[in-house]
């Protein structure tokens, strides 16, 4: 039947939007249950073709090897349905499956070229590595001069080891992938002193604030189904037309591999009730910058997930009013500029504050009060009835009878309901 790590895969793919295709494994086996599985795999949003659904399903023994030709049948038919074509008449591209070190040949990756062709004395670059194709094997181990589109390959060649992953390029000169390479280099150096985190609770407004969605993606991980559901309920109701949590993934056990791999590529939270990462997953989880969050009582995390997504809220602002002073009489000093002498007719004006000057009920100027001496003392405010004068940024011309209002603004963090 369908096991926790299936769901973790189906909201994986979900989540990627990529069509999925199921293999059915085992039905060698005398306890195999095709019909269980279809069941289970329909429950959750995977209905197969002979159900009606839209999803390929076929049934698998890789012990006897049998129904492996069908499966691949159904992968072709996927790429024809989606009309998946690669142009071979192009500079290669292609994903690195796998790298090592080998003692007598050097660095060496296993390539599934996904466009155009790769020949023998290319040049190439992936990821922050590049080398020229010196050697190239087919699955076989035959040596091969080229290679095209759903080939795969075994190059030799490399500078370095690149990680498994990446993607191969093929590229014109060596010169040219030697200057991406470095250029790549540095960039991963500058991210890695960053240190910048993937997401997490305290940085999720900074994270998100530049981009039009705001949503939190959150993965769910607890000790009895129970806390899933009421977990599950709770979040749901921070959701608002402003803000959204979006639960990418929700299963009983601790938080392993898969859900730090998900929440990384997902740039999710993950939530532990009564659960608690395995120790690969939390190594992991450091080396990818996820958030892991682990709790006992389920109001916590939700405050906490709540408290994020308020952040997540712009902010608005209210102007509170300090004071207003009317312009009694003018000093132009020099390296200053023009200072207002004035009389403060109700509240107070503060240095450093917000300034308006109003001629006629018009605003004529918007900025700060930089300066506020009462006779030759520095003052922090002046209040009403007495006299000072105000000196205002960037802004000389000042006339008898304007009016300075002081006022500051209050910023208020919106609330859920």
């Amino acid at each position: 039947g369908v096991k926790p790590q299936t769901n973790g895969a189906i909201d994986h793919g979900q989540a990627a939007k990529v069509p999925i295709v199921v293999a059915n494994n085992k039905i060698d086996k005398p306890n195999g249950n095709p019909e269980k599985v279809r069941k289970e795999l329909s429950e959750l949003g995977l209905v197969p073709e002979k159900w009606g659904g839209n999803t390929l399903l076929a049934e698998v023994s890789a012990k006897q090897k049998t129904g492996i030709k069908e499966l691949l049948e159904l992968i072709l038919l996927q790429a024809e349905v989606l009309e998946l074509r690669a142009n071979p008449d192009k500079p290669a591209r292609g994903t690195i499956i796998e790298a090592k070190l080998d003692k007598g040949r050097g660095p060496v990756a296993t390539v599934l070229v996904q466009e155009g062709t790769l020949k023998t004395g290319d040049a190439f670059i992936a990821g922050s590595h590049y080398g020229r194709v010196r050697v190239m094997l087919n699955d076989k181990g035959q040596r091969i001069e080229e290679a095209g589109p759903s080939i795969p390959i075994e190059v030799v060649g490399f500078a370095d080891v690149p990680e498994a992953g990446e993607t191969l390029v093929g590229v014109s000169e060596e010169k040219m992938a030697r200057q991406i390479s470095l250029h790549r280099q540095e960039k991963l150096r500058e991210k890695e002193l960053s240190k910048l985190s993937k997401v997490s609770l305290e940085e999720l407004y900074e994270q998100i604030k530049k981009g039009e969605v705001k949503e939190l993606n959150v993965i769910i991980k607890a000790d009895v189904q129970g806390s899933i559901e009421a977990m599950k309920e709770a979040l749901s109701k921070l959701s608002t037309d402003m803000v959204k949590v979006n639960i990418l993934h929700d299963a009983v056990g601790g938080i392993t591999e898969t859900d730090v791999n998900l929440a990384s590529a997902s740039n999710a939270v993950a939530i532990g009730f009564n659960v608690r990462p395995v120790p690969k997953a939390q190594a992991l989880a450091e080396q990818e910058n996820v958030d892991i969050r682990t709790y006992s009582v389920i109001y916590d995390a939700v405050s906490d997930v709540k408290k994020a997504l308020e952040g997540l809220l712009e902010p608005t602002y209210k102007e509170h009013i300090l004071g207003r002073a009317q312009v009694v009489q003018l000093f132009n000093i020099r390296k200053v500029g023009t200072v207002a002498g004035s009389l403060i007719l109700d509240g107070k004006v503060v240095r450093g504050a917000h300034a308006r000057l109003l001629r006629d009920n018009t605003v004529v100027y918007n900025g700060r009060i930089t300066s506020l001496k009462r006779f030759q003392d520095d003052m922090k405010e002046c209040t009403q009835g007495l006299e000072c004068g105000i000196g205002i940024e960037n802004f000389n011309d000042v006339k008898l009878g304007d009016i300075i209002e002081s006022y500051e603004m209050e910023k208020i963090q919106p609330r859920l309901a």
